[in-house]
């Protein structure tokens, strides 16, 4: 039996039957030769890992802006604890880990730089609007390979573009696999973002609101544990945690947006961020003949402004920053 046979039979053997089996995808939008060693899923995850829009990430802001210190998270970073997470949920449930961490890693492959303050300024001047769940799908199969696309399953752009819940207007995934993405995500972030913010004494750890502390545990590993714990014992065809575990999840979500992604220091600079990210969407729709080739060439068949999209959204925040620089600061020169 070679790997792929194993792989197979594994998952015909060992997987939850409410799991995604491989032999089962939707398929791709364009056919393609099966690989001879790695199952479909396997190919996206190596599709993903191995993109262009992947290693941007490790440039690009996760909550606080131009930190001073190594350890605060990235916007790769944050992708790589989503997908250890996720796959923590899928193996409990004996769920599909390839599509999990595929769609894991895939989730922010077309977040704009400066986090969420590039999307909202890209949102607001947009006239079809921007939301980063969906530029990563476009990004997956429009953007890379030189604007080949990757090529990925359904299941796994279904994972990526529902990995978010929108303010409630995004559908859940219609695989587990994705849903195990969804609840990673949120649960990742809020508990990294703890940890960040104690680290920028913005606040510590006894400031936490004592009911969540009480239902969680006291310190990450403690939380995420109880969490993972709840999403074991409590899910069934849909992923969900115990009521008092969402409620206490929610209440140090309500605690960080009320004390940290307000606070000076995580808002001090996005003001800034935003200003330039809409002056640099200004000037490209204005003259997006002065747009890089590549999306120059995508003028034949995408509207200007989600051509200018595009290519912001791919920056990373050290570049959107030089961009910036080169078109709107003045250089000092002196003659020979």
């Amino acid at each position: 039996m070679d790997s792929k046979e194993y792989q197979l039979a594994f998952e015909e053997a060992y997987l939850s039957p409410l799991a995604a089996h491989s032999v089962r995808s939707r398929g791709r939008s364009r056919e393609e030769e099966p690989c001879p060693l790695r199952t479909d899923y396997q190919r996206d995850r190596d599709r993903i890992l191995h993109s262009n829009a992947f290693r941007r990430l490790k440039h690009k802001t996760q909550v606080f802006l131009a930190p001073r210190g190594d350890h605060y998270r990235t916007r790769l970073t944050h992708t790589l604890e989503v997908s250890q997470l996720a796959r923590t949920i899928a193996r409990t449930l004996r769920l599909n880990e390839d599509l999990t961490e595929a769609a894991a890693l895939g989730h922010d492959l077309g977040h704009t730089p400066f986090g969420h303050a590039g999307e909202r300024a890209l949102n607001r001047v947009c006239p079809f609007g921007f939301a980063h769940h969906l530029q990563s799908v476009r990004t997956a199969e429009r953007l890379e390979r030189g604007g080949k696309g990757l090529n990925l399953t359904w299941e796994v752009k279904n994972g990526i573009a529902c990995h978010s819940r929108g303010g409630g207007k995004i559908p859940l995934p219609k695989t587990l696999e994705g849903q195990a993405v969804r609840l990673a995500d949120k649960v990742a972030y809020v508990n990294h973002d703890i940890e960040d913010a104690v680290r920028a004494e913005v606040i510590s750890e006894s400031d936490l609101p004592w009911e969540a502390v009480y239902v969680l545990g006291r310190g990450k590993s403690a939380r995420l544990t109880t969490v993972i714990r709840s999403i074991m014992e409590n899910s069934g065809e849909t992923l969900r945690m115990a009521p008092e575990v969402q409620q206490a999840q929610d209440l140090l979500e309500q605690f960080l947006f009320e004390n940290v992604y307000t606070s000076p220091v995580a808002k001090g600079q996005e003001a800034k961020a935003e200003a330039m990210v809409e002056r640099l969407y200004a000037y490209y729709c204005a003259a997006p003949e002065r747009l890089p080739e590549f999306y120059r060439g995508l003028l034949a068949d995408t509207p200007p402004e989600r051509a200018v999209c595009d290519y912001i959204a791919g920056m990373s925040d050290q570049y959107a920053v030089e961009v910036y620089e080169d078109l709107f600061i003045p250089r000092f020169w002196t003659k020979a």
